[in-house]
């Protein structure tokens, strides 16, 4: 058998990943007791190289190996990047709440690093194996990485309910898979494609495997009404690790969606349409009005999150290469936004108390007026409030739904969107007009590391700095979403 030194090229990221991974694990077990910030730092470093790997030649064309099982396009090559510097980020912000809380471990980097490398191969599957098999390594690492922190009930509990669910989602996400391998004879995504475009949609056969699909996906993505793990996972989650699943592995479920609807399953799209647009309103329409009920941050952006996951099936929903390339812009800032969030979190958090309550916030802007002000930026952001680049990722959204002429859809997540500004703006009012609950001397938290301070500083700024290249980032999503390899 010959080996195409080229193709496996292709695949350079995934296996440079997966070996620092290894190589960590093993420093870690054979190193010294106190090598837990050598770990930190290598796995740091191993996503910086592994973001460079996956962005060179970046405007070459499709490269297909391994016998079609793997394909490395500029999509795949953009959400690699995107998920390894996001990946990063988590990790540099989390670093002071995990060492405090002992899960500062070579383990939990190691999880980390598998779990990105589960992403990176989702990003690049063009077939069914493929893809369950990044989708189950990014899995069972973020259950493990939710239970790392075992001297917390909330912890145990959250990666008890979030395997079991996500268990459940990938058991129908199998069967809705074999059942696209008995429609189609084949595993491949383009096949499947090929040997569907002519299927009748009223076949019953072809329905329930799309049926499965959709709501599998609906389940991972944390749609309603399959959302039920999504609050109780953050909530339960160590935030460091909270931080990390609200970021990167929204990046992964782009990637799904696209490899498996817009690509295995394109011709069908009138099909399972109608049903990403009832996913979509019910998510941006409970995700906005029970967060407004919320008390805890945490559970606050977890309600977020789901409206902001109906606003990215809305890109979907709407079909084409606008449709799409709004999607992936959306996915992209809302990452970037939620990581900032949830970093402002861990910047305020001190050893002995979480900083997760609302109440938490009151009077912030005069014990700490930057973190205050970073905060506010990114609360303006989520909203959709000019001039952040949350606004134009949500504008985009909106213009591909009145282009694929959903103009009554439009209408509906604009009118959702205003409701969801409320309580964004309510973080906002009690960081600048509420006195604090208790003294400011005992409210004070401890300053977080510089890394992390600046991290925050260029991640909120940047949602407005962005602003002169958002053309710029618009028309690279739609680049690639027109070389979209199937």
């Amino acid at each position: 058998m010959t080996f195409d030194s080229l193709k496996a090229a292709a695949a350079l990221p995934e296996i440079f990943i997966s070996l620092a991974a290894c190589a960590i694990l093993v420093l870690g077990v054979a190193g010294k007791k106190n090598n837990d910030t050598a770990c930190y730092w290598l796995s740091i470093a191993a996503l910086a190289v592994t973001a460079t790997l996956s962005g060179m030649d970046f405007a070459a064309g499709t490269v297909a190996a391994f016998n079609n099982l793997f394909i490395a396009d500029p999509l795949a090559k953009l959400l690699k990047i995107a998920v390894c510097l996001l990946s990063a980020g988590a990790f540099i912000y989390g670093r002071r709440y995990n060492r405090a809380r002992g899960i500062f471990t070579n383990e939990y980097y190691v999880l980390g690093l598998f779990a990105v490398a589960g992403m990176m191969v989702m990003a690049s599957a063009n077939h069914l194996l493929t893809l369950y098999l990044g989708l189950e390594l990014m899995s069972l690492c973020l259950y493990a990485m939710i239970a790392c922190y075992r001297d917390d009930k909330l912890a145990s509990e959250a990666a008890m309910k979030y395997f079991v669910l996500g268990a459940l989602a990938s058991s129908m996400l199998l069967y809705g898979m074999s059942l696209l391998y008995g429609l189609s004879g084949s595993l491949e995504l383009s096949a499947i494609r090929t040997a569907l475009a002519g299927a009748d949609h009223n076949n019953a056969a072809v329905a329930l495997a799309v049926v499965f699909i959709v709501v599998a996906l609906a389940f991972k993505l944390g749609a309603v009404p399959f959302h039920m793990w999504v609050p109780d996972v953050y909530h339960g989650s160590p935030t460091s690790t909270t931080a990390f699943l609200g970021a990167a592995p929204k990046i992964a479920a782009f990637a799904l969606v696209m490899r498996l609807l817009a690509g295995g399953l394109g011709d069908l799209f009138a099909l399972w349409q109608q049903m990403l647009l009832i996913l979509a309103i019910l998510s941006v329409a409970a995700g906005n009005i029970i967060a407004i009920a919320q008390t805890n941050l945490k559970r606050m952006l977890a309600y977020s999150t789901i409206s902001h996951m109906g606003f990215f099936l809305f890109g979907i929903a709407s079909g084409g290469a606008h449709g799409y390339s709004a999607s992936l812009f959306y996915v992209l800032i809302y990452s970037l936004m939620s990581l900032g969030a949830f970093g402002a979190i861990l910047c305020l958090t001190r050893a002995d108390h979480e900083s997760d309550r609302l109440t938490d916030l009151k009077g912030l802007s005069a014990r700490n007026p930057w973190v205050a002000f970073l905060l506010m930026i990114l609360m303006l952001s989520m909203a959709g409030i000019p001039p952040t680049a949350g606004f134009f990722a949500k504008l985009a959204v909106i213009q591909a739904l009145v282009r694929a002429e959903l103009v009554w859809v439009a209408v509906v997540a604009v009118l959702l969107a205003v409701v969801g500004a409320f309580y964004y703006l309510r973080v906002i009012k009690l960081m600048y007009f509420d006195a604090p609950e208790e003294q400011p001397e005992a409210a004070r938290a401890e300053p977080a590391p510089l890394d992390a301070r600046l991290l925050l500083t260029f991640n909120a700024l940047g949602i407005i700095a962005i602003l002169p290249w958002i053309d710029g980032l618009i028309s690279l999503c739609a680049d690639v979403i027109r070389r979209f390899a199937i």
